[in-house]
């Protein structure tokens, strides 16, 4: 998924801003001998064992959350399924490590370097000379030369998604054998590393038809230790096959099911035996944690009637048992089905307790995205006013802490800890800081107090056609279940009393009933106690739509939403929440610009300077009149920063390539359009006896080492820390 000044001196001397092309920001993480990098938070957990313990054979069930409409991971509507298939069936000269860095793939590659960089950068492929298409065909330049030439942009047949990286080369040639390619480049490409990761073979690359149709339903060769069996669409599932030419180890499974499962449904799937492994949300990995404790099937916090007290199963046994013959029999039926009910729980736990729960982070972090294309947040001082206001290491505590993980904030738009590229550069905007937050607003021209002009009733679109409201209508819980303003009942910290005018009475402006506070008359004088006031400027107070997902799935980012909202009511901004449906949500809100805060995630990637630039690239207009943001759905960028990403991909010195990295996202923290918060959790149901699968952190799994235990074996002891094997 994807995400976005220039404004006067803040009153306040430790304001930092971009004026005039020039950021004033703390010295760069990395100038001492310490490398800011640092370490992956957490590591992989995939119970590794080696494979002499592992049984032949077996059928691997795994849910995904969809059968892909494409298994061309370069079209535009490929997805992590896509991206999951290709990884067992496909090519890929270079995988990720435990720490999220580039390395070679020795089943494909012996060797791949840059040989020449004058007049030309020329990087040398030498491949395994046993690796070969399921076809029995020798991987080779043709296939290079096929991928280059449908992903490079000039041909406009091809459909593709993204073309990055392949843009620069000039040409692509064999070497002094069939085992080397030759790759030229235009102009100096710095990430590429990133490139024919997956590869895909010439008959798919070929032909804007063969890559255009030819690999979306099926794949009919490959070169993974697996290979595409059958995608059924009617049963939602993709079947991988053990591949009888890989020439490497050979698969351990016999086979993988692909099982499109919804996230909600997927305990009960692991408790009816029909999955072995699947990706969990909190509450399904804490019903799993339960049922794996000595002697027990449930727990009287969880399960059906798990929030009646014993008030309540009195009262019920009363009305079952009263005179009232209708509410007795009622309170029968209702009792029964909560008996029914509970038994099925309990037998689902049961069942869970061969399972277990694997957990590390994903390399992919959560942010708050500020849109700065409209409304208050245009102003630069307004966007780091927000994030001044917000205190992140108690929001990653909030989602992490509870599930055993490392609670740190994350410090870098363009890389996690543990990846090449990463710095701590949060320092160029600053922490948590109330007063540097109010003095950016008193600058930008918000007060607290003012006089609230009466506003003309209108509808306003907070969030395209769901979620449609008045602007800062009254809260009313009683029929409006989809959309509410946080603070509005007055449950804000500190006294309830210091959120009333000094008279005892409090005034409601008619279109104004969310932030807490005392609205008086238009002229009235502010109350001395005007630090529960709403910040006002032009007669309007600061409202903010902070539109986020409704699906059951989202539940996470609706708690960290809460307590964003609390924090920004502090310093006197309100939020006015609007849920939308998860199949609308970044369609038709977020990429839309429909939205002032958001919440969503983006994915990590080894190679920033190319993967991050349209995420960050400063908007421009296109022909049409629209303007063109890419995938910046923030709509905030700097010159300076796309300068620095231009640099960034065309040095061959990767010291000089991080630092230009850090340097940006220096200036990316400033600009204030997203402020990362947090890596995101990675839980995994899986088989106790199933190995080499799990949470795999940053590291590229290894599909022919994952296997069942043989019987009486043991894996090794600990969470894992690669993302393959022990060995």
């Amino acid at each position: 998924m994807s995400q976005h000044g220039v404004g006067p001196r803040a009153v306040t001397r430790s304001v930092a801003f971009l004026t005039a092309g020039v950021l004033a920001v703390p010295a760069l993480a990395g100038c001492g001998s310490e490398d800011p990098a640092g370490k992956p938070l957490a590591a992989p957990d995939i119970q590794p064992a080696g494979r002499d313990r592992i049984a032949d054979g077996g059928t691997l069930r795994w849910a995904v959350d969809s059968v892909p409409d494409t298994l061309n991971t370069f079209q535009s509507d490929a997805d992590a399924t896509t991206a999951r298939v290709a990884q067992a069936v496909l090519p890929s000269m270079f995988r990720m490590d435990a720490s999220g860095r580039p390395e070679r793939n020795p089943a494909y590659l012996e060797s791949a370097k840059v040989v020449e960089t004058e007049p030309k950068q020329v990087v040398l492929y030498k491949l395994n000379q046993q690796a070969v298409w399921s076809d029995g065909r020798e991987i080779g330049a043709a296939d290079f030369a096929a991928q280059w030439r449908a992903l490079s942009g000039k041909d406009t047949a091809y459909w593709t998604a993204r073309n990055a990286g392949y843009d620069r080369i000039q040409k692509i040639e064999r070497g002094d054998n069939a085992l080397e390619v030759r790759v030229t480049f235009s102009r100096p490409y710095a990430d590429w590393r990133s490139l024919f990761s997956p590869l895909y073979p010439k008959d798919v690359m070929g032909t804007p038809d063969s890559f255009n149709d030819g690999a979306r339903k099926k794949l009919k060769v490959s070169a993974g230790p697996f290979t595409v069996k059958k995608v059924d669409r009617e049963d939602d599932e993709i079947t991988l096959a053990r591949n009888p030419r890989w020439w490497d180890q050979p698969a351990k499974l016999s086979e993988i099911v692909l099982r499109t499962v919804p996230r909600d449904k997927r305990a009960a799937e692991l408790a009816a035996g029909t999955l072995d492994v699947a990706e969990i949300d909190p509450t399904a990995a804490r019903r799993i944690t339960v049922a794996a404790r000595p002697h027990s099937s449930s727990s009287p916090l969880m399960g059906p009637g798990a929030d009646r007290s014993a008030a309540d199963a009195l009262h019920s046994w009363a009305v079952a048992h009263g005179t009232d013959e209708d509410a007795a029999d009622e309170e029968t039926v209702a009792r029964k089905k909560l008996r029914k009910a509970s038994v099925k729980y309990a037998r689902q736990q049961q069942a869970l307790r061969g399972f277990e729960v694997r957990k590390s982070l994903e390399p992919a972090f959560t942010q708050l995205a500020l849109n700065g294309a409209e409304g208050p947040l245009v102003d630069e001082r307004v966007r780091r006013a927000v994030a001044r206001a917000l205190d992140r290491k108690e929001l990653a505590e909030a989602v992490l802490k509870p599930l055993g993980l490392p609670a740190v904030p994350v410090g870098s738009h363009l890389a996690l800890s543990g990846q090449a590229h990463y710095a701590d550069n949060s320092g160029a905007l600053g922490g948590q800081d109330t007063k540097e937050a109010l003095a950016l607003l008193a600058d930008a021209g918000w007060v607290r107090g003012g006089p609230v002009k009466e506003q003309k009733k209108k509808e306003e679109k907070a969030a395209g056609a769901e979620g449609e409201k008045a602007s800062g209508s009254s809260k009313d819980t009683s029929d409006d279940d989809d959309t509410y303003i946080v603070g509005e009942d007055n449950k804000a910290y500190g006294d309830p009393a210091d959120h009333l005018a000094q008279d005892g009475k409090q005034y409601k402006h008619p279109h104004q009933g969310g932030a807490p506070g005392a609205y008086a008359p238009e002229g009235t004088a502010a109350p001395a106690n005007r630090e529960a006031a709403p910040l006002v400027k032009n007669g309007k107070p600061l409202t903010l739509r902070f539109v986020l997902p409704s699906g059951p799935g989202s539940q996470t980012l609706r708690t960290v939403a809460d307590r964003i909202s609390r924090m920004l009511e502090r310093v006197g901004i309100g939020t006015d929440i609007s849920k939308v449906s998860d199949d609308s949500y970044f369609k038709d809100h977020i990429a839309s610009g429909q939205y002032d805060l958001a919440l969503y995630s983006w994915p990590a990637t080894a190679f920033p300077a190319t993967d991050a630039r349209p995420v960050y690239a400063k908007p421009v207009p296109a022909a049409d009149g629209s303007l063109n943001v890419e995938q910046n759905y923030t709509r905030v960028g700097t010159d300076q920063v796309d300068q620095l990403f231009d640099e960034a991909v065309s040095t061959l010195d990767e010291g000089e390539s991080r630092s230009l990295i850090r340097k940006a996202d220096s200036r990316i923290w400033a600009a204030a359009g997203s402020i990362p918060l947090f890596q995101r959790p990675q839980l995994i149901a899986a088989r106790k006896n199933l190995v080499n699968t799990g949470a795999f952190g940053f590291g590229t799994p290894a599909y022919e080492d994952m296997g069942f235990l043989k019987k009486g074996a043991k894996p090794a002891s600990g969470p894992s820390a690669k993302g393959s094997s022990a060995p």
